[in-house]
Formats: structure tokens, C-alpha cells, sequence
């Protein structure tokens, strides 16, 4: 054997200080391991405490518990009266409903629970109670108290606006009698936008038509309704309204509204003088009346205009057509457009039946067609601005139902829809402190709707 080289002897004694190394990691490794396992070994004791307490708890509490009876007495309060059933039975119940386009008098009782023979014969029989037998309308409202037997105890019928049917259990049955309606009566503030129409917009919006007819006589003397509205043209209104437990029963007049027709805002407020005069102003105190109203008509259509030169319908010729016709149902109500005196009524050649009234000024008017004259209309008659004096219709020649109408000026015909209107006479000077007050009240209620404000809320 050689003997070993330095280099040799070097590299054996790496090597075995390497594997010294590595066994002395070895073991520090298994001592670690052996303390974690004896640390987990121990921390667990207590948990298996926890667990047997778990397992043994539910056992040791439920064993060997005492039960014992408790007997206590309480005090009862005291009862003043002894009770009365008679007093439960004897209870009333009131319903209120409205009479529906199917009911009859039978289906209305039998909802109403009103199932006594003798208050149904009543009902149907008695001459005082008649009003409610014969008269039932859709949409009117009845109210009924009735006890738990059905027995009638009262009965109120709406049978008008004005008018409540009252029937009461009495001795000797029933009675019946008719009392005045009391009716509540308040401000309603409604807006609207014009679509294709003024009752479009009003129909739209729950808008009475009296009120569309109201706003139209009101600004007619600025905004001609059947020919100056425009889309997107929109108003605002305030108006009388009364109810009856609640239920709308009469529209009454307009107080105040507002009307922008094609950008251009108009406003009308309502006043009523000590003497008992209503009239439209403007807010400043200007009579929104003209001497004259520039349709006869409530609100209608015109079916032709004013011409010097127009095919006559029926006549096919070429003529003048020295009037304004304008389209309504027969038996439209035909107003004077302002006071003045009856020089005709009577049949005149083609225009049928005729009323012309001479008013101040030179004016006169005439209305052609009609179906049949007002009550007690006859020359010489004085007549007032609105005051009906006749109704459309078709006599003389006239190919359907409408109101021939013409207005002169010193026998001088002119175009009913552009000749200038008088102003009529502005609020008188005593009146104008009251008037200002009790106008600047309604127009800052118009403006609540008006459409400046409710684009800032927008």
C-alpha cells in the first residue's frame, strides 16, 4: 500500500466532517419533532376536558331536578256594568257606494246589505221615496247605515247636485224626505298641455269641459281657439269645485289662469264687485272682455270663412260669403256677443230662420240657420252680452248643421274673426286697492304650476 498523498489525506477529512454535519442535523431534526409532538400531546388534554364536559353536561342537568306545583291567585279588574250582548247586536254599520250602469234596485239593496221586507217595499213603493226608485243614475252616490240583521237604519240618495234623498227609520216604519245638498266647496289647480286640442288637454289632464269652455269665452278676445293653438301650448287654471262626502258633484267657475299660447303668456283673474258684477281682468286691473265676444258659439269649428268670392255649396256658383259659418250640433246654443236690441226674428229667404240685433256704435249682427229661436226672442227685445237668442241648426239652404254669422258696421260687412273689438271698461278705481289684493293672492297660486317653476324643479 501507498502511502497517502497530502491532497488525499485533506479530502478524507472534508468528508468525514461533512457526514458529522449532517448526523448532527439529523438528530437536532428528530428532538424537534419529538418536542412539537409532546407540546401538541399536551395542549390537547384540556380540549379532551372540553369534549367529556360536552358529552357528560346534557345528562348530569336533566338528572334528579325537583318539580313542584305553584298555586297563586291573581286579582280580577273590576268591572263597572255587567256586559251586554244586546248592545253588540245592536250595533250599526254604515257603507257608502255609487249606483253603477248595471245595477237595478234590487242589486243596489243587496250590496248595500239592506235585506228588511219592510224598508225594500218602501223603497220600491212609496211616492215619497220615488226619487230613489226611479231615478237611479250611474255615478251617484247613495250611503246607507244598516244594523247586523240588515235592517235599514238611514238611507241618503244624491238624486241632484243640489238634492239628497234622506230616508229614516222611524216607529211607525220609514220616512222620506228631500233635504238641500251641503256641498264643500274648494279651489282646484290644475295645469295642461296642448297636444292636438283644448279638450285633448283638458281630457288629459281630469279637467272638466265646462272649465275648457270657461277659458275659452275667457281669452277669446286674444287667442282665437279654433285657429291660433299650437302644440306644446300649455296653461294653467284655477277653479271652483264642490263635493259632496267627498265625490265631485258641480264644477263652478274659473278664478284665475294662465295661457301661453304660440310664446306669448296671457292671464286672466276673476272679480266680483260689492254689486255683485264678475268680470275677467288681467292681473294689472285691464277687462280681458271686449265690447263684443268674438264667437256666438261656445267653442266649435268653422267650416268657412269670411270671402268676397266662394263656390256656393248648394247654389254652385261664384258669390260672396259675407260671414263666418260656423259647425255645430243641432240645437247648439247661439249667445249675443254683446247687449243691443232685436230688429229681426223671422224667416229670411235662404238663411232660413234669422235673428239680427242693432247694437251702439253702428254695429249690428246677424245669425242665419237656425233651428228655432230662444224663448220669448222677438223684435224690439233687449238683449245682453252672452243672453242665448236661438239655436244652430239647417233651414234655408244649408247642406249640413251650422251658424251663418256676419257682422256689420254701418251695413258695411266685415270679417267677424279679424275686425278690431272695442276694449270694454277697466276695473273701476274704487275698486282697485280690493281688486290688486285678492289678485296677487290667485296669480301666486298660478305661478305654483306655472312652467318656468316646474323647470327649476326639473
Amino acid at each position: 500500500m501507498q502511502p497517502s498523498s497530502p491532497q488525499q489525506s485533506e479530502l478524507s477529512s472534508e468528508k468525514s466532517s461533512y457526514k458529522h454535519r449532517i448526523l448532527t442535523q439529523n438528530l437536532a431534526f428528530k428532538a424537534r419533532k419529538l418536542r412539537i409532538r409532546w407540546l401538541i400531546a399536551i395542549s390537547s388534554i384540556p380540549l379532551f376536558g372540553i369534549f367529556t364536559a360536552f358529552g357528560i353536561a346534557p345528562q348530569t342537568i336533566t338528572q334528579d331536578i325537583p318539580v313542584s306545583t305553584i298555586i297563586e291567585s291573581v286579582a280580577l279588574p273590576q268591572i263597572d256594568a255587567p256586559f251586554d250582548l244586546s248592545a253588540v247586536q245592536n250595533e250599526s254599520f254604515w257603507q257608502t257606494d255609487q249606483v253603477r250602469r248595471d245595477d237595478t234596485l234590487a242589486s243596489l239593496l243587496s250590496r248595500l246589505n239592506i235585506r228588511n221586507s219592510e224598508a225594500i217595499s218602501f223603497l220600491r213603493n212609496s211616492p215619497d221615496a220615488r226619487a230613489f226608485s226611479s231615478q237611479l243614475r250611474p255615478g251617484r252616490s247613495i250611503q246607507a247605515q244598516t244594523n247586523q240583521d240588515g235592517d235599514l237604519l238611514k238611507l241618503q240618495y244624491q238624486v241632484d247636485a243640489n238634492s239628497v234623498l234622506s230616508v229614516d227609520r222611524i216607529e211607525s216604519g220609514y220616512r222620506a224626505q228631500m233635504q238641500a245638498n251641503k256641498l264643500e266647496t274648494h279651489s282646484v289647480l290644475k295645469s295642461a298641455v296642448i297636444r292636438s286640442s283644448l279638450f285633448g288637454a283638458t281630457d288629459a289632464a281630469g279637467i272638466p269641459d265646462q272649465i275648457a269652455i270657461q277659458m275659452a269665452d275667457i281669452f277669446s278676445s286674444d287667442i282665437d281657439f279654433h285657429t291660433d293653438l299650437r302644440r306644446d301650448d300649455h296653461f294653467v287654471v284655477v277653479y271652483e269645485a264642490s263635493y259632496s262626502n267627498g265625490e265631485l258633484v258641480r264644477t263652478g267657475q274659473v278664478l284665475a289662469a294662465e295661457f301661453v299660447n304660440q310664446g306669448k303668456t296671457y292671464r286672466a283673474v276673476m272679480y266680483r264687485n260689492p254689486e255683485g258684477q264678475v268680470s275677467y281682468y288681467t292681473p294689472d286691473g285691464k277687462n280681458l272682455h271686449k265690447s263684443f265676444l268674438r264667437s256666438p258659439l261656445e267653442f266649435t269649428r268653422i267650416s268657412s270663412g269670411f270671402s268676397l268670392g266662394r263656390l256656393h255649396p248648394i247654389l254652385n256658383t261664384i258669390r260672396a260669403h259675407k260671414g263666418t259659418d260656423f259647425a255645430a250640433p243641432i240645437g247648439t246654443g247661439v249667445k249675443a256677443p254683446a247687449d243691443g236690441v232685436v230688429s229681426f226674428a223671422g224667416v229670411m229667404n235662404g238663411y232660413g230662420n234669422v235673428v239680427i240685433i242693432q247694437h251702439l256704435n253702428g254695429i249690428s249682427t246677424k245669425y242665419g240657420h237656425l233651428s228655432r229661436f230662444a224663448a220669448n226672442v222677438r223684435k224690439g227685445m233687449k238683449v245682453s252680452q252672452g243672453n242665448l237668442i236661438g239655436y244652430v241648426g239647417m233651414t234655408g239652404l244649408a247642406t249640413g248643421p251650422h251658424l251663418h254669422y256676419e257682422f256689420m258696421i254701418n251695413g258695411e260687412n266685415r270679417d267677424p274673426l279679424k275686425v278690431a273689438l272695442p276694449n270694454a271698461i277697466p276695473i273701476a278705481p274704487k275698486y282697485k286697492a280690493a281688486f290688486v289684493e285678492h289678485s296677487a293672492n290667485l296669480v301666486s297660486q298660478l305661478q305654483l304650476l306655472s312652467k318656468s317653476n316646474l323647470a327649476l324643479l326639473e
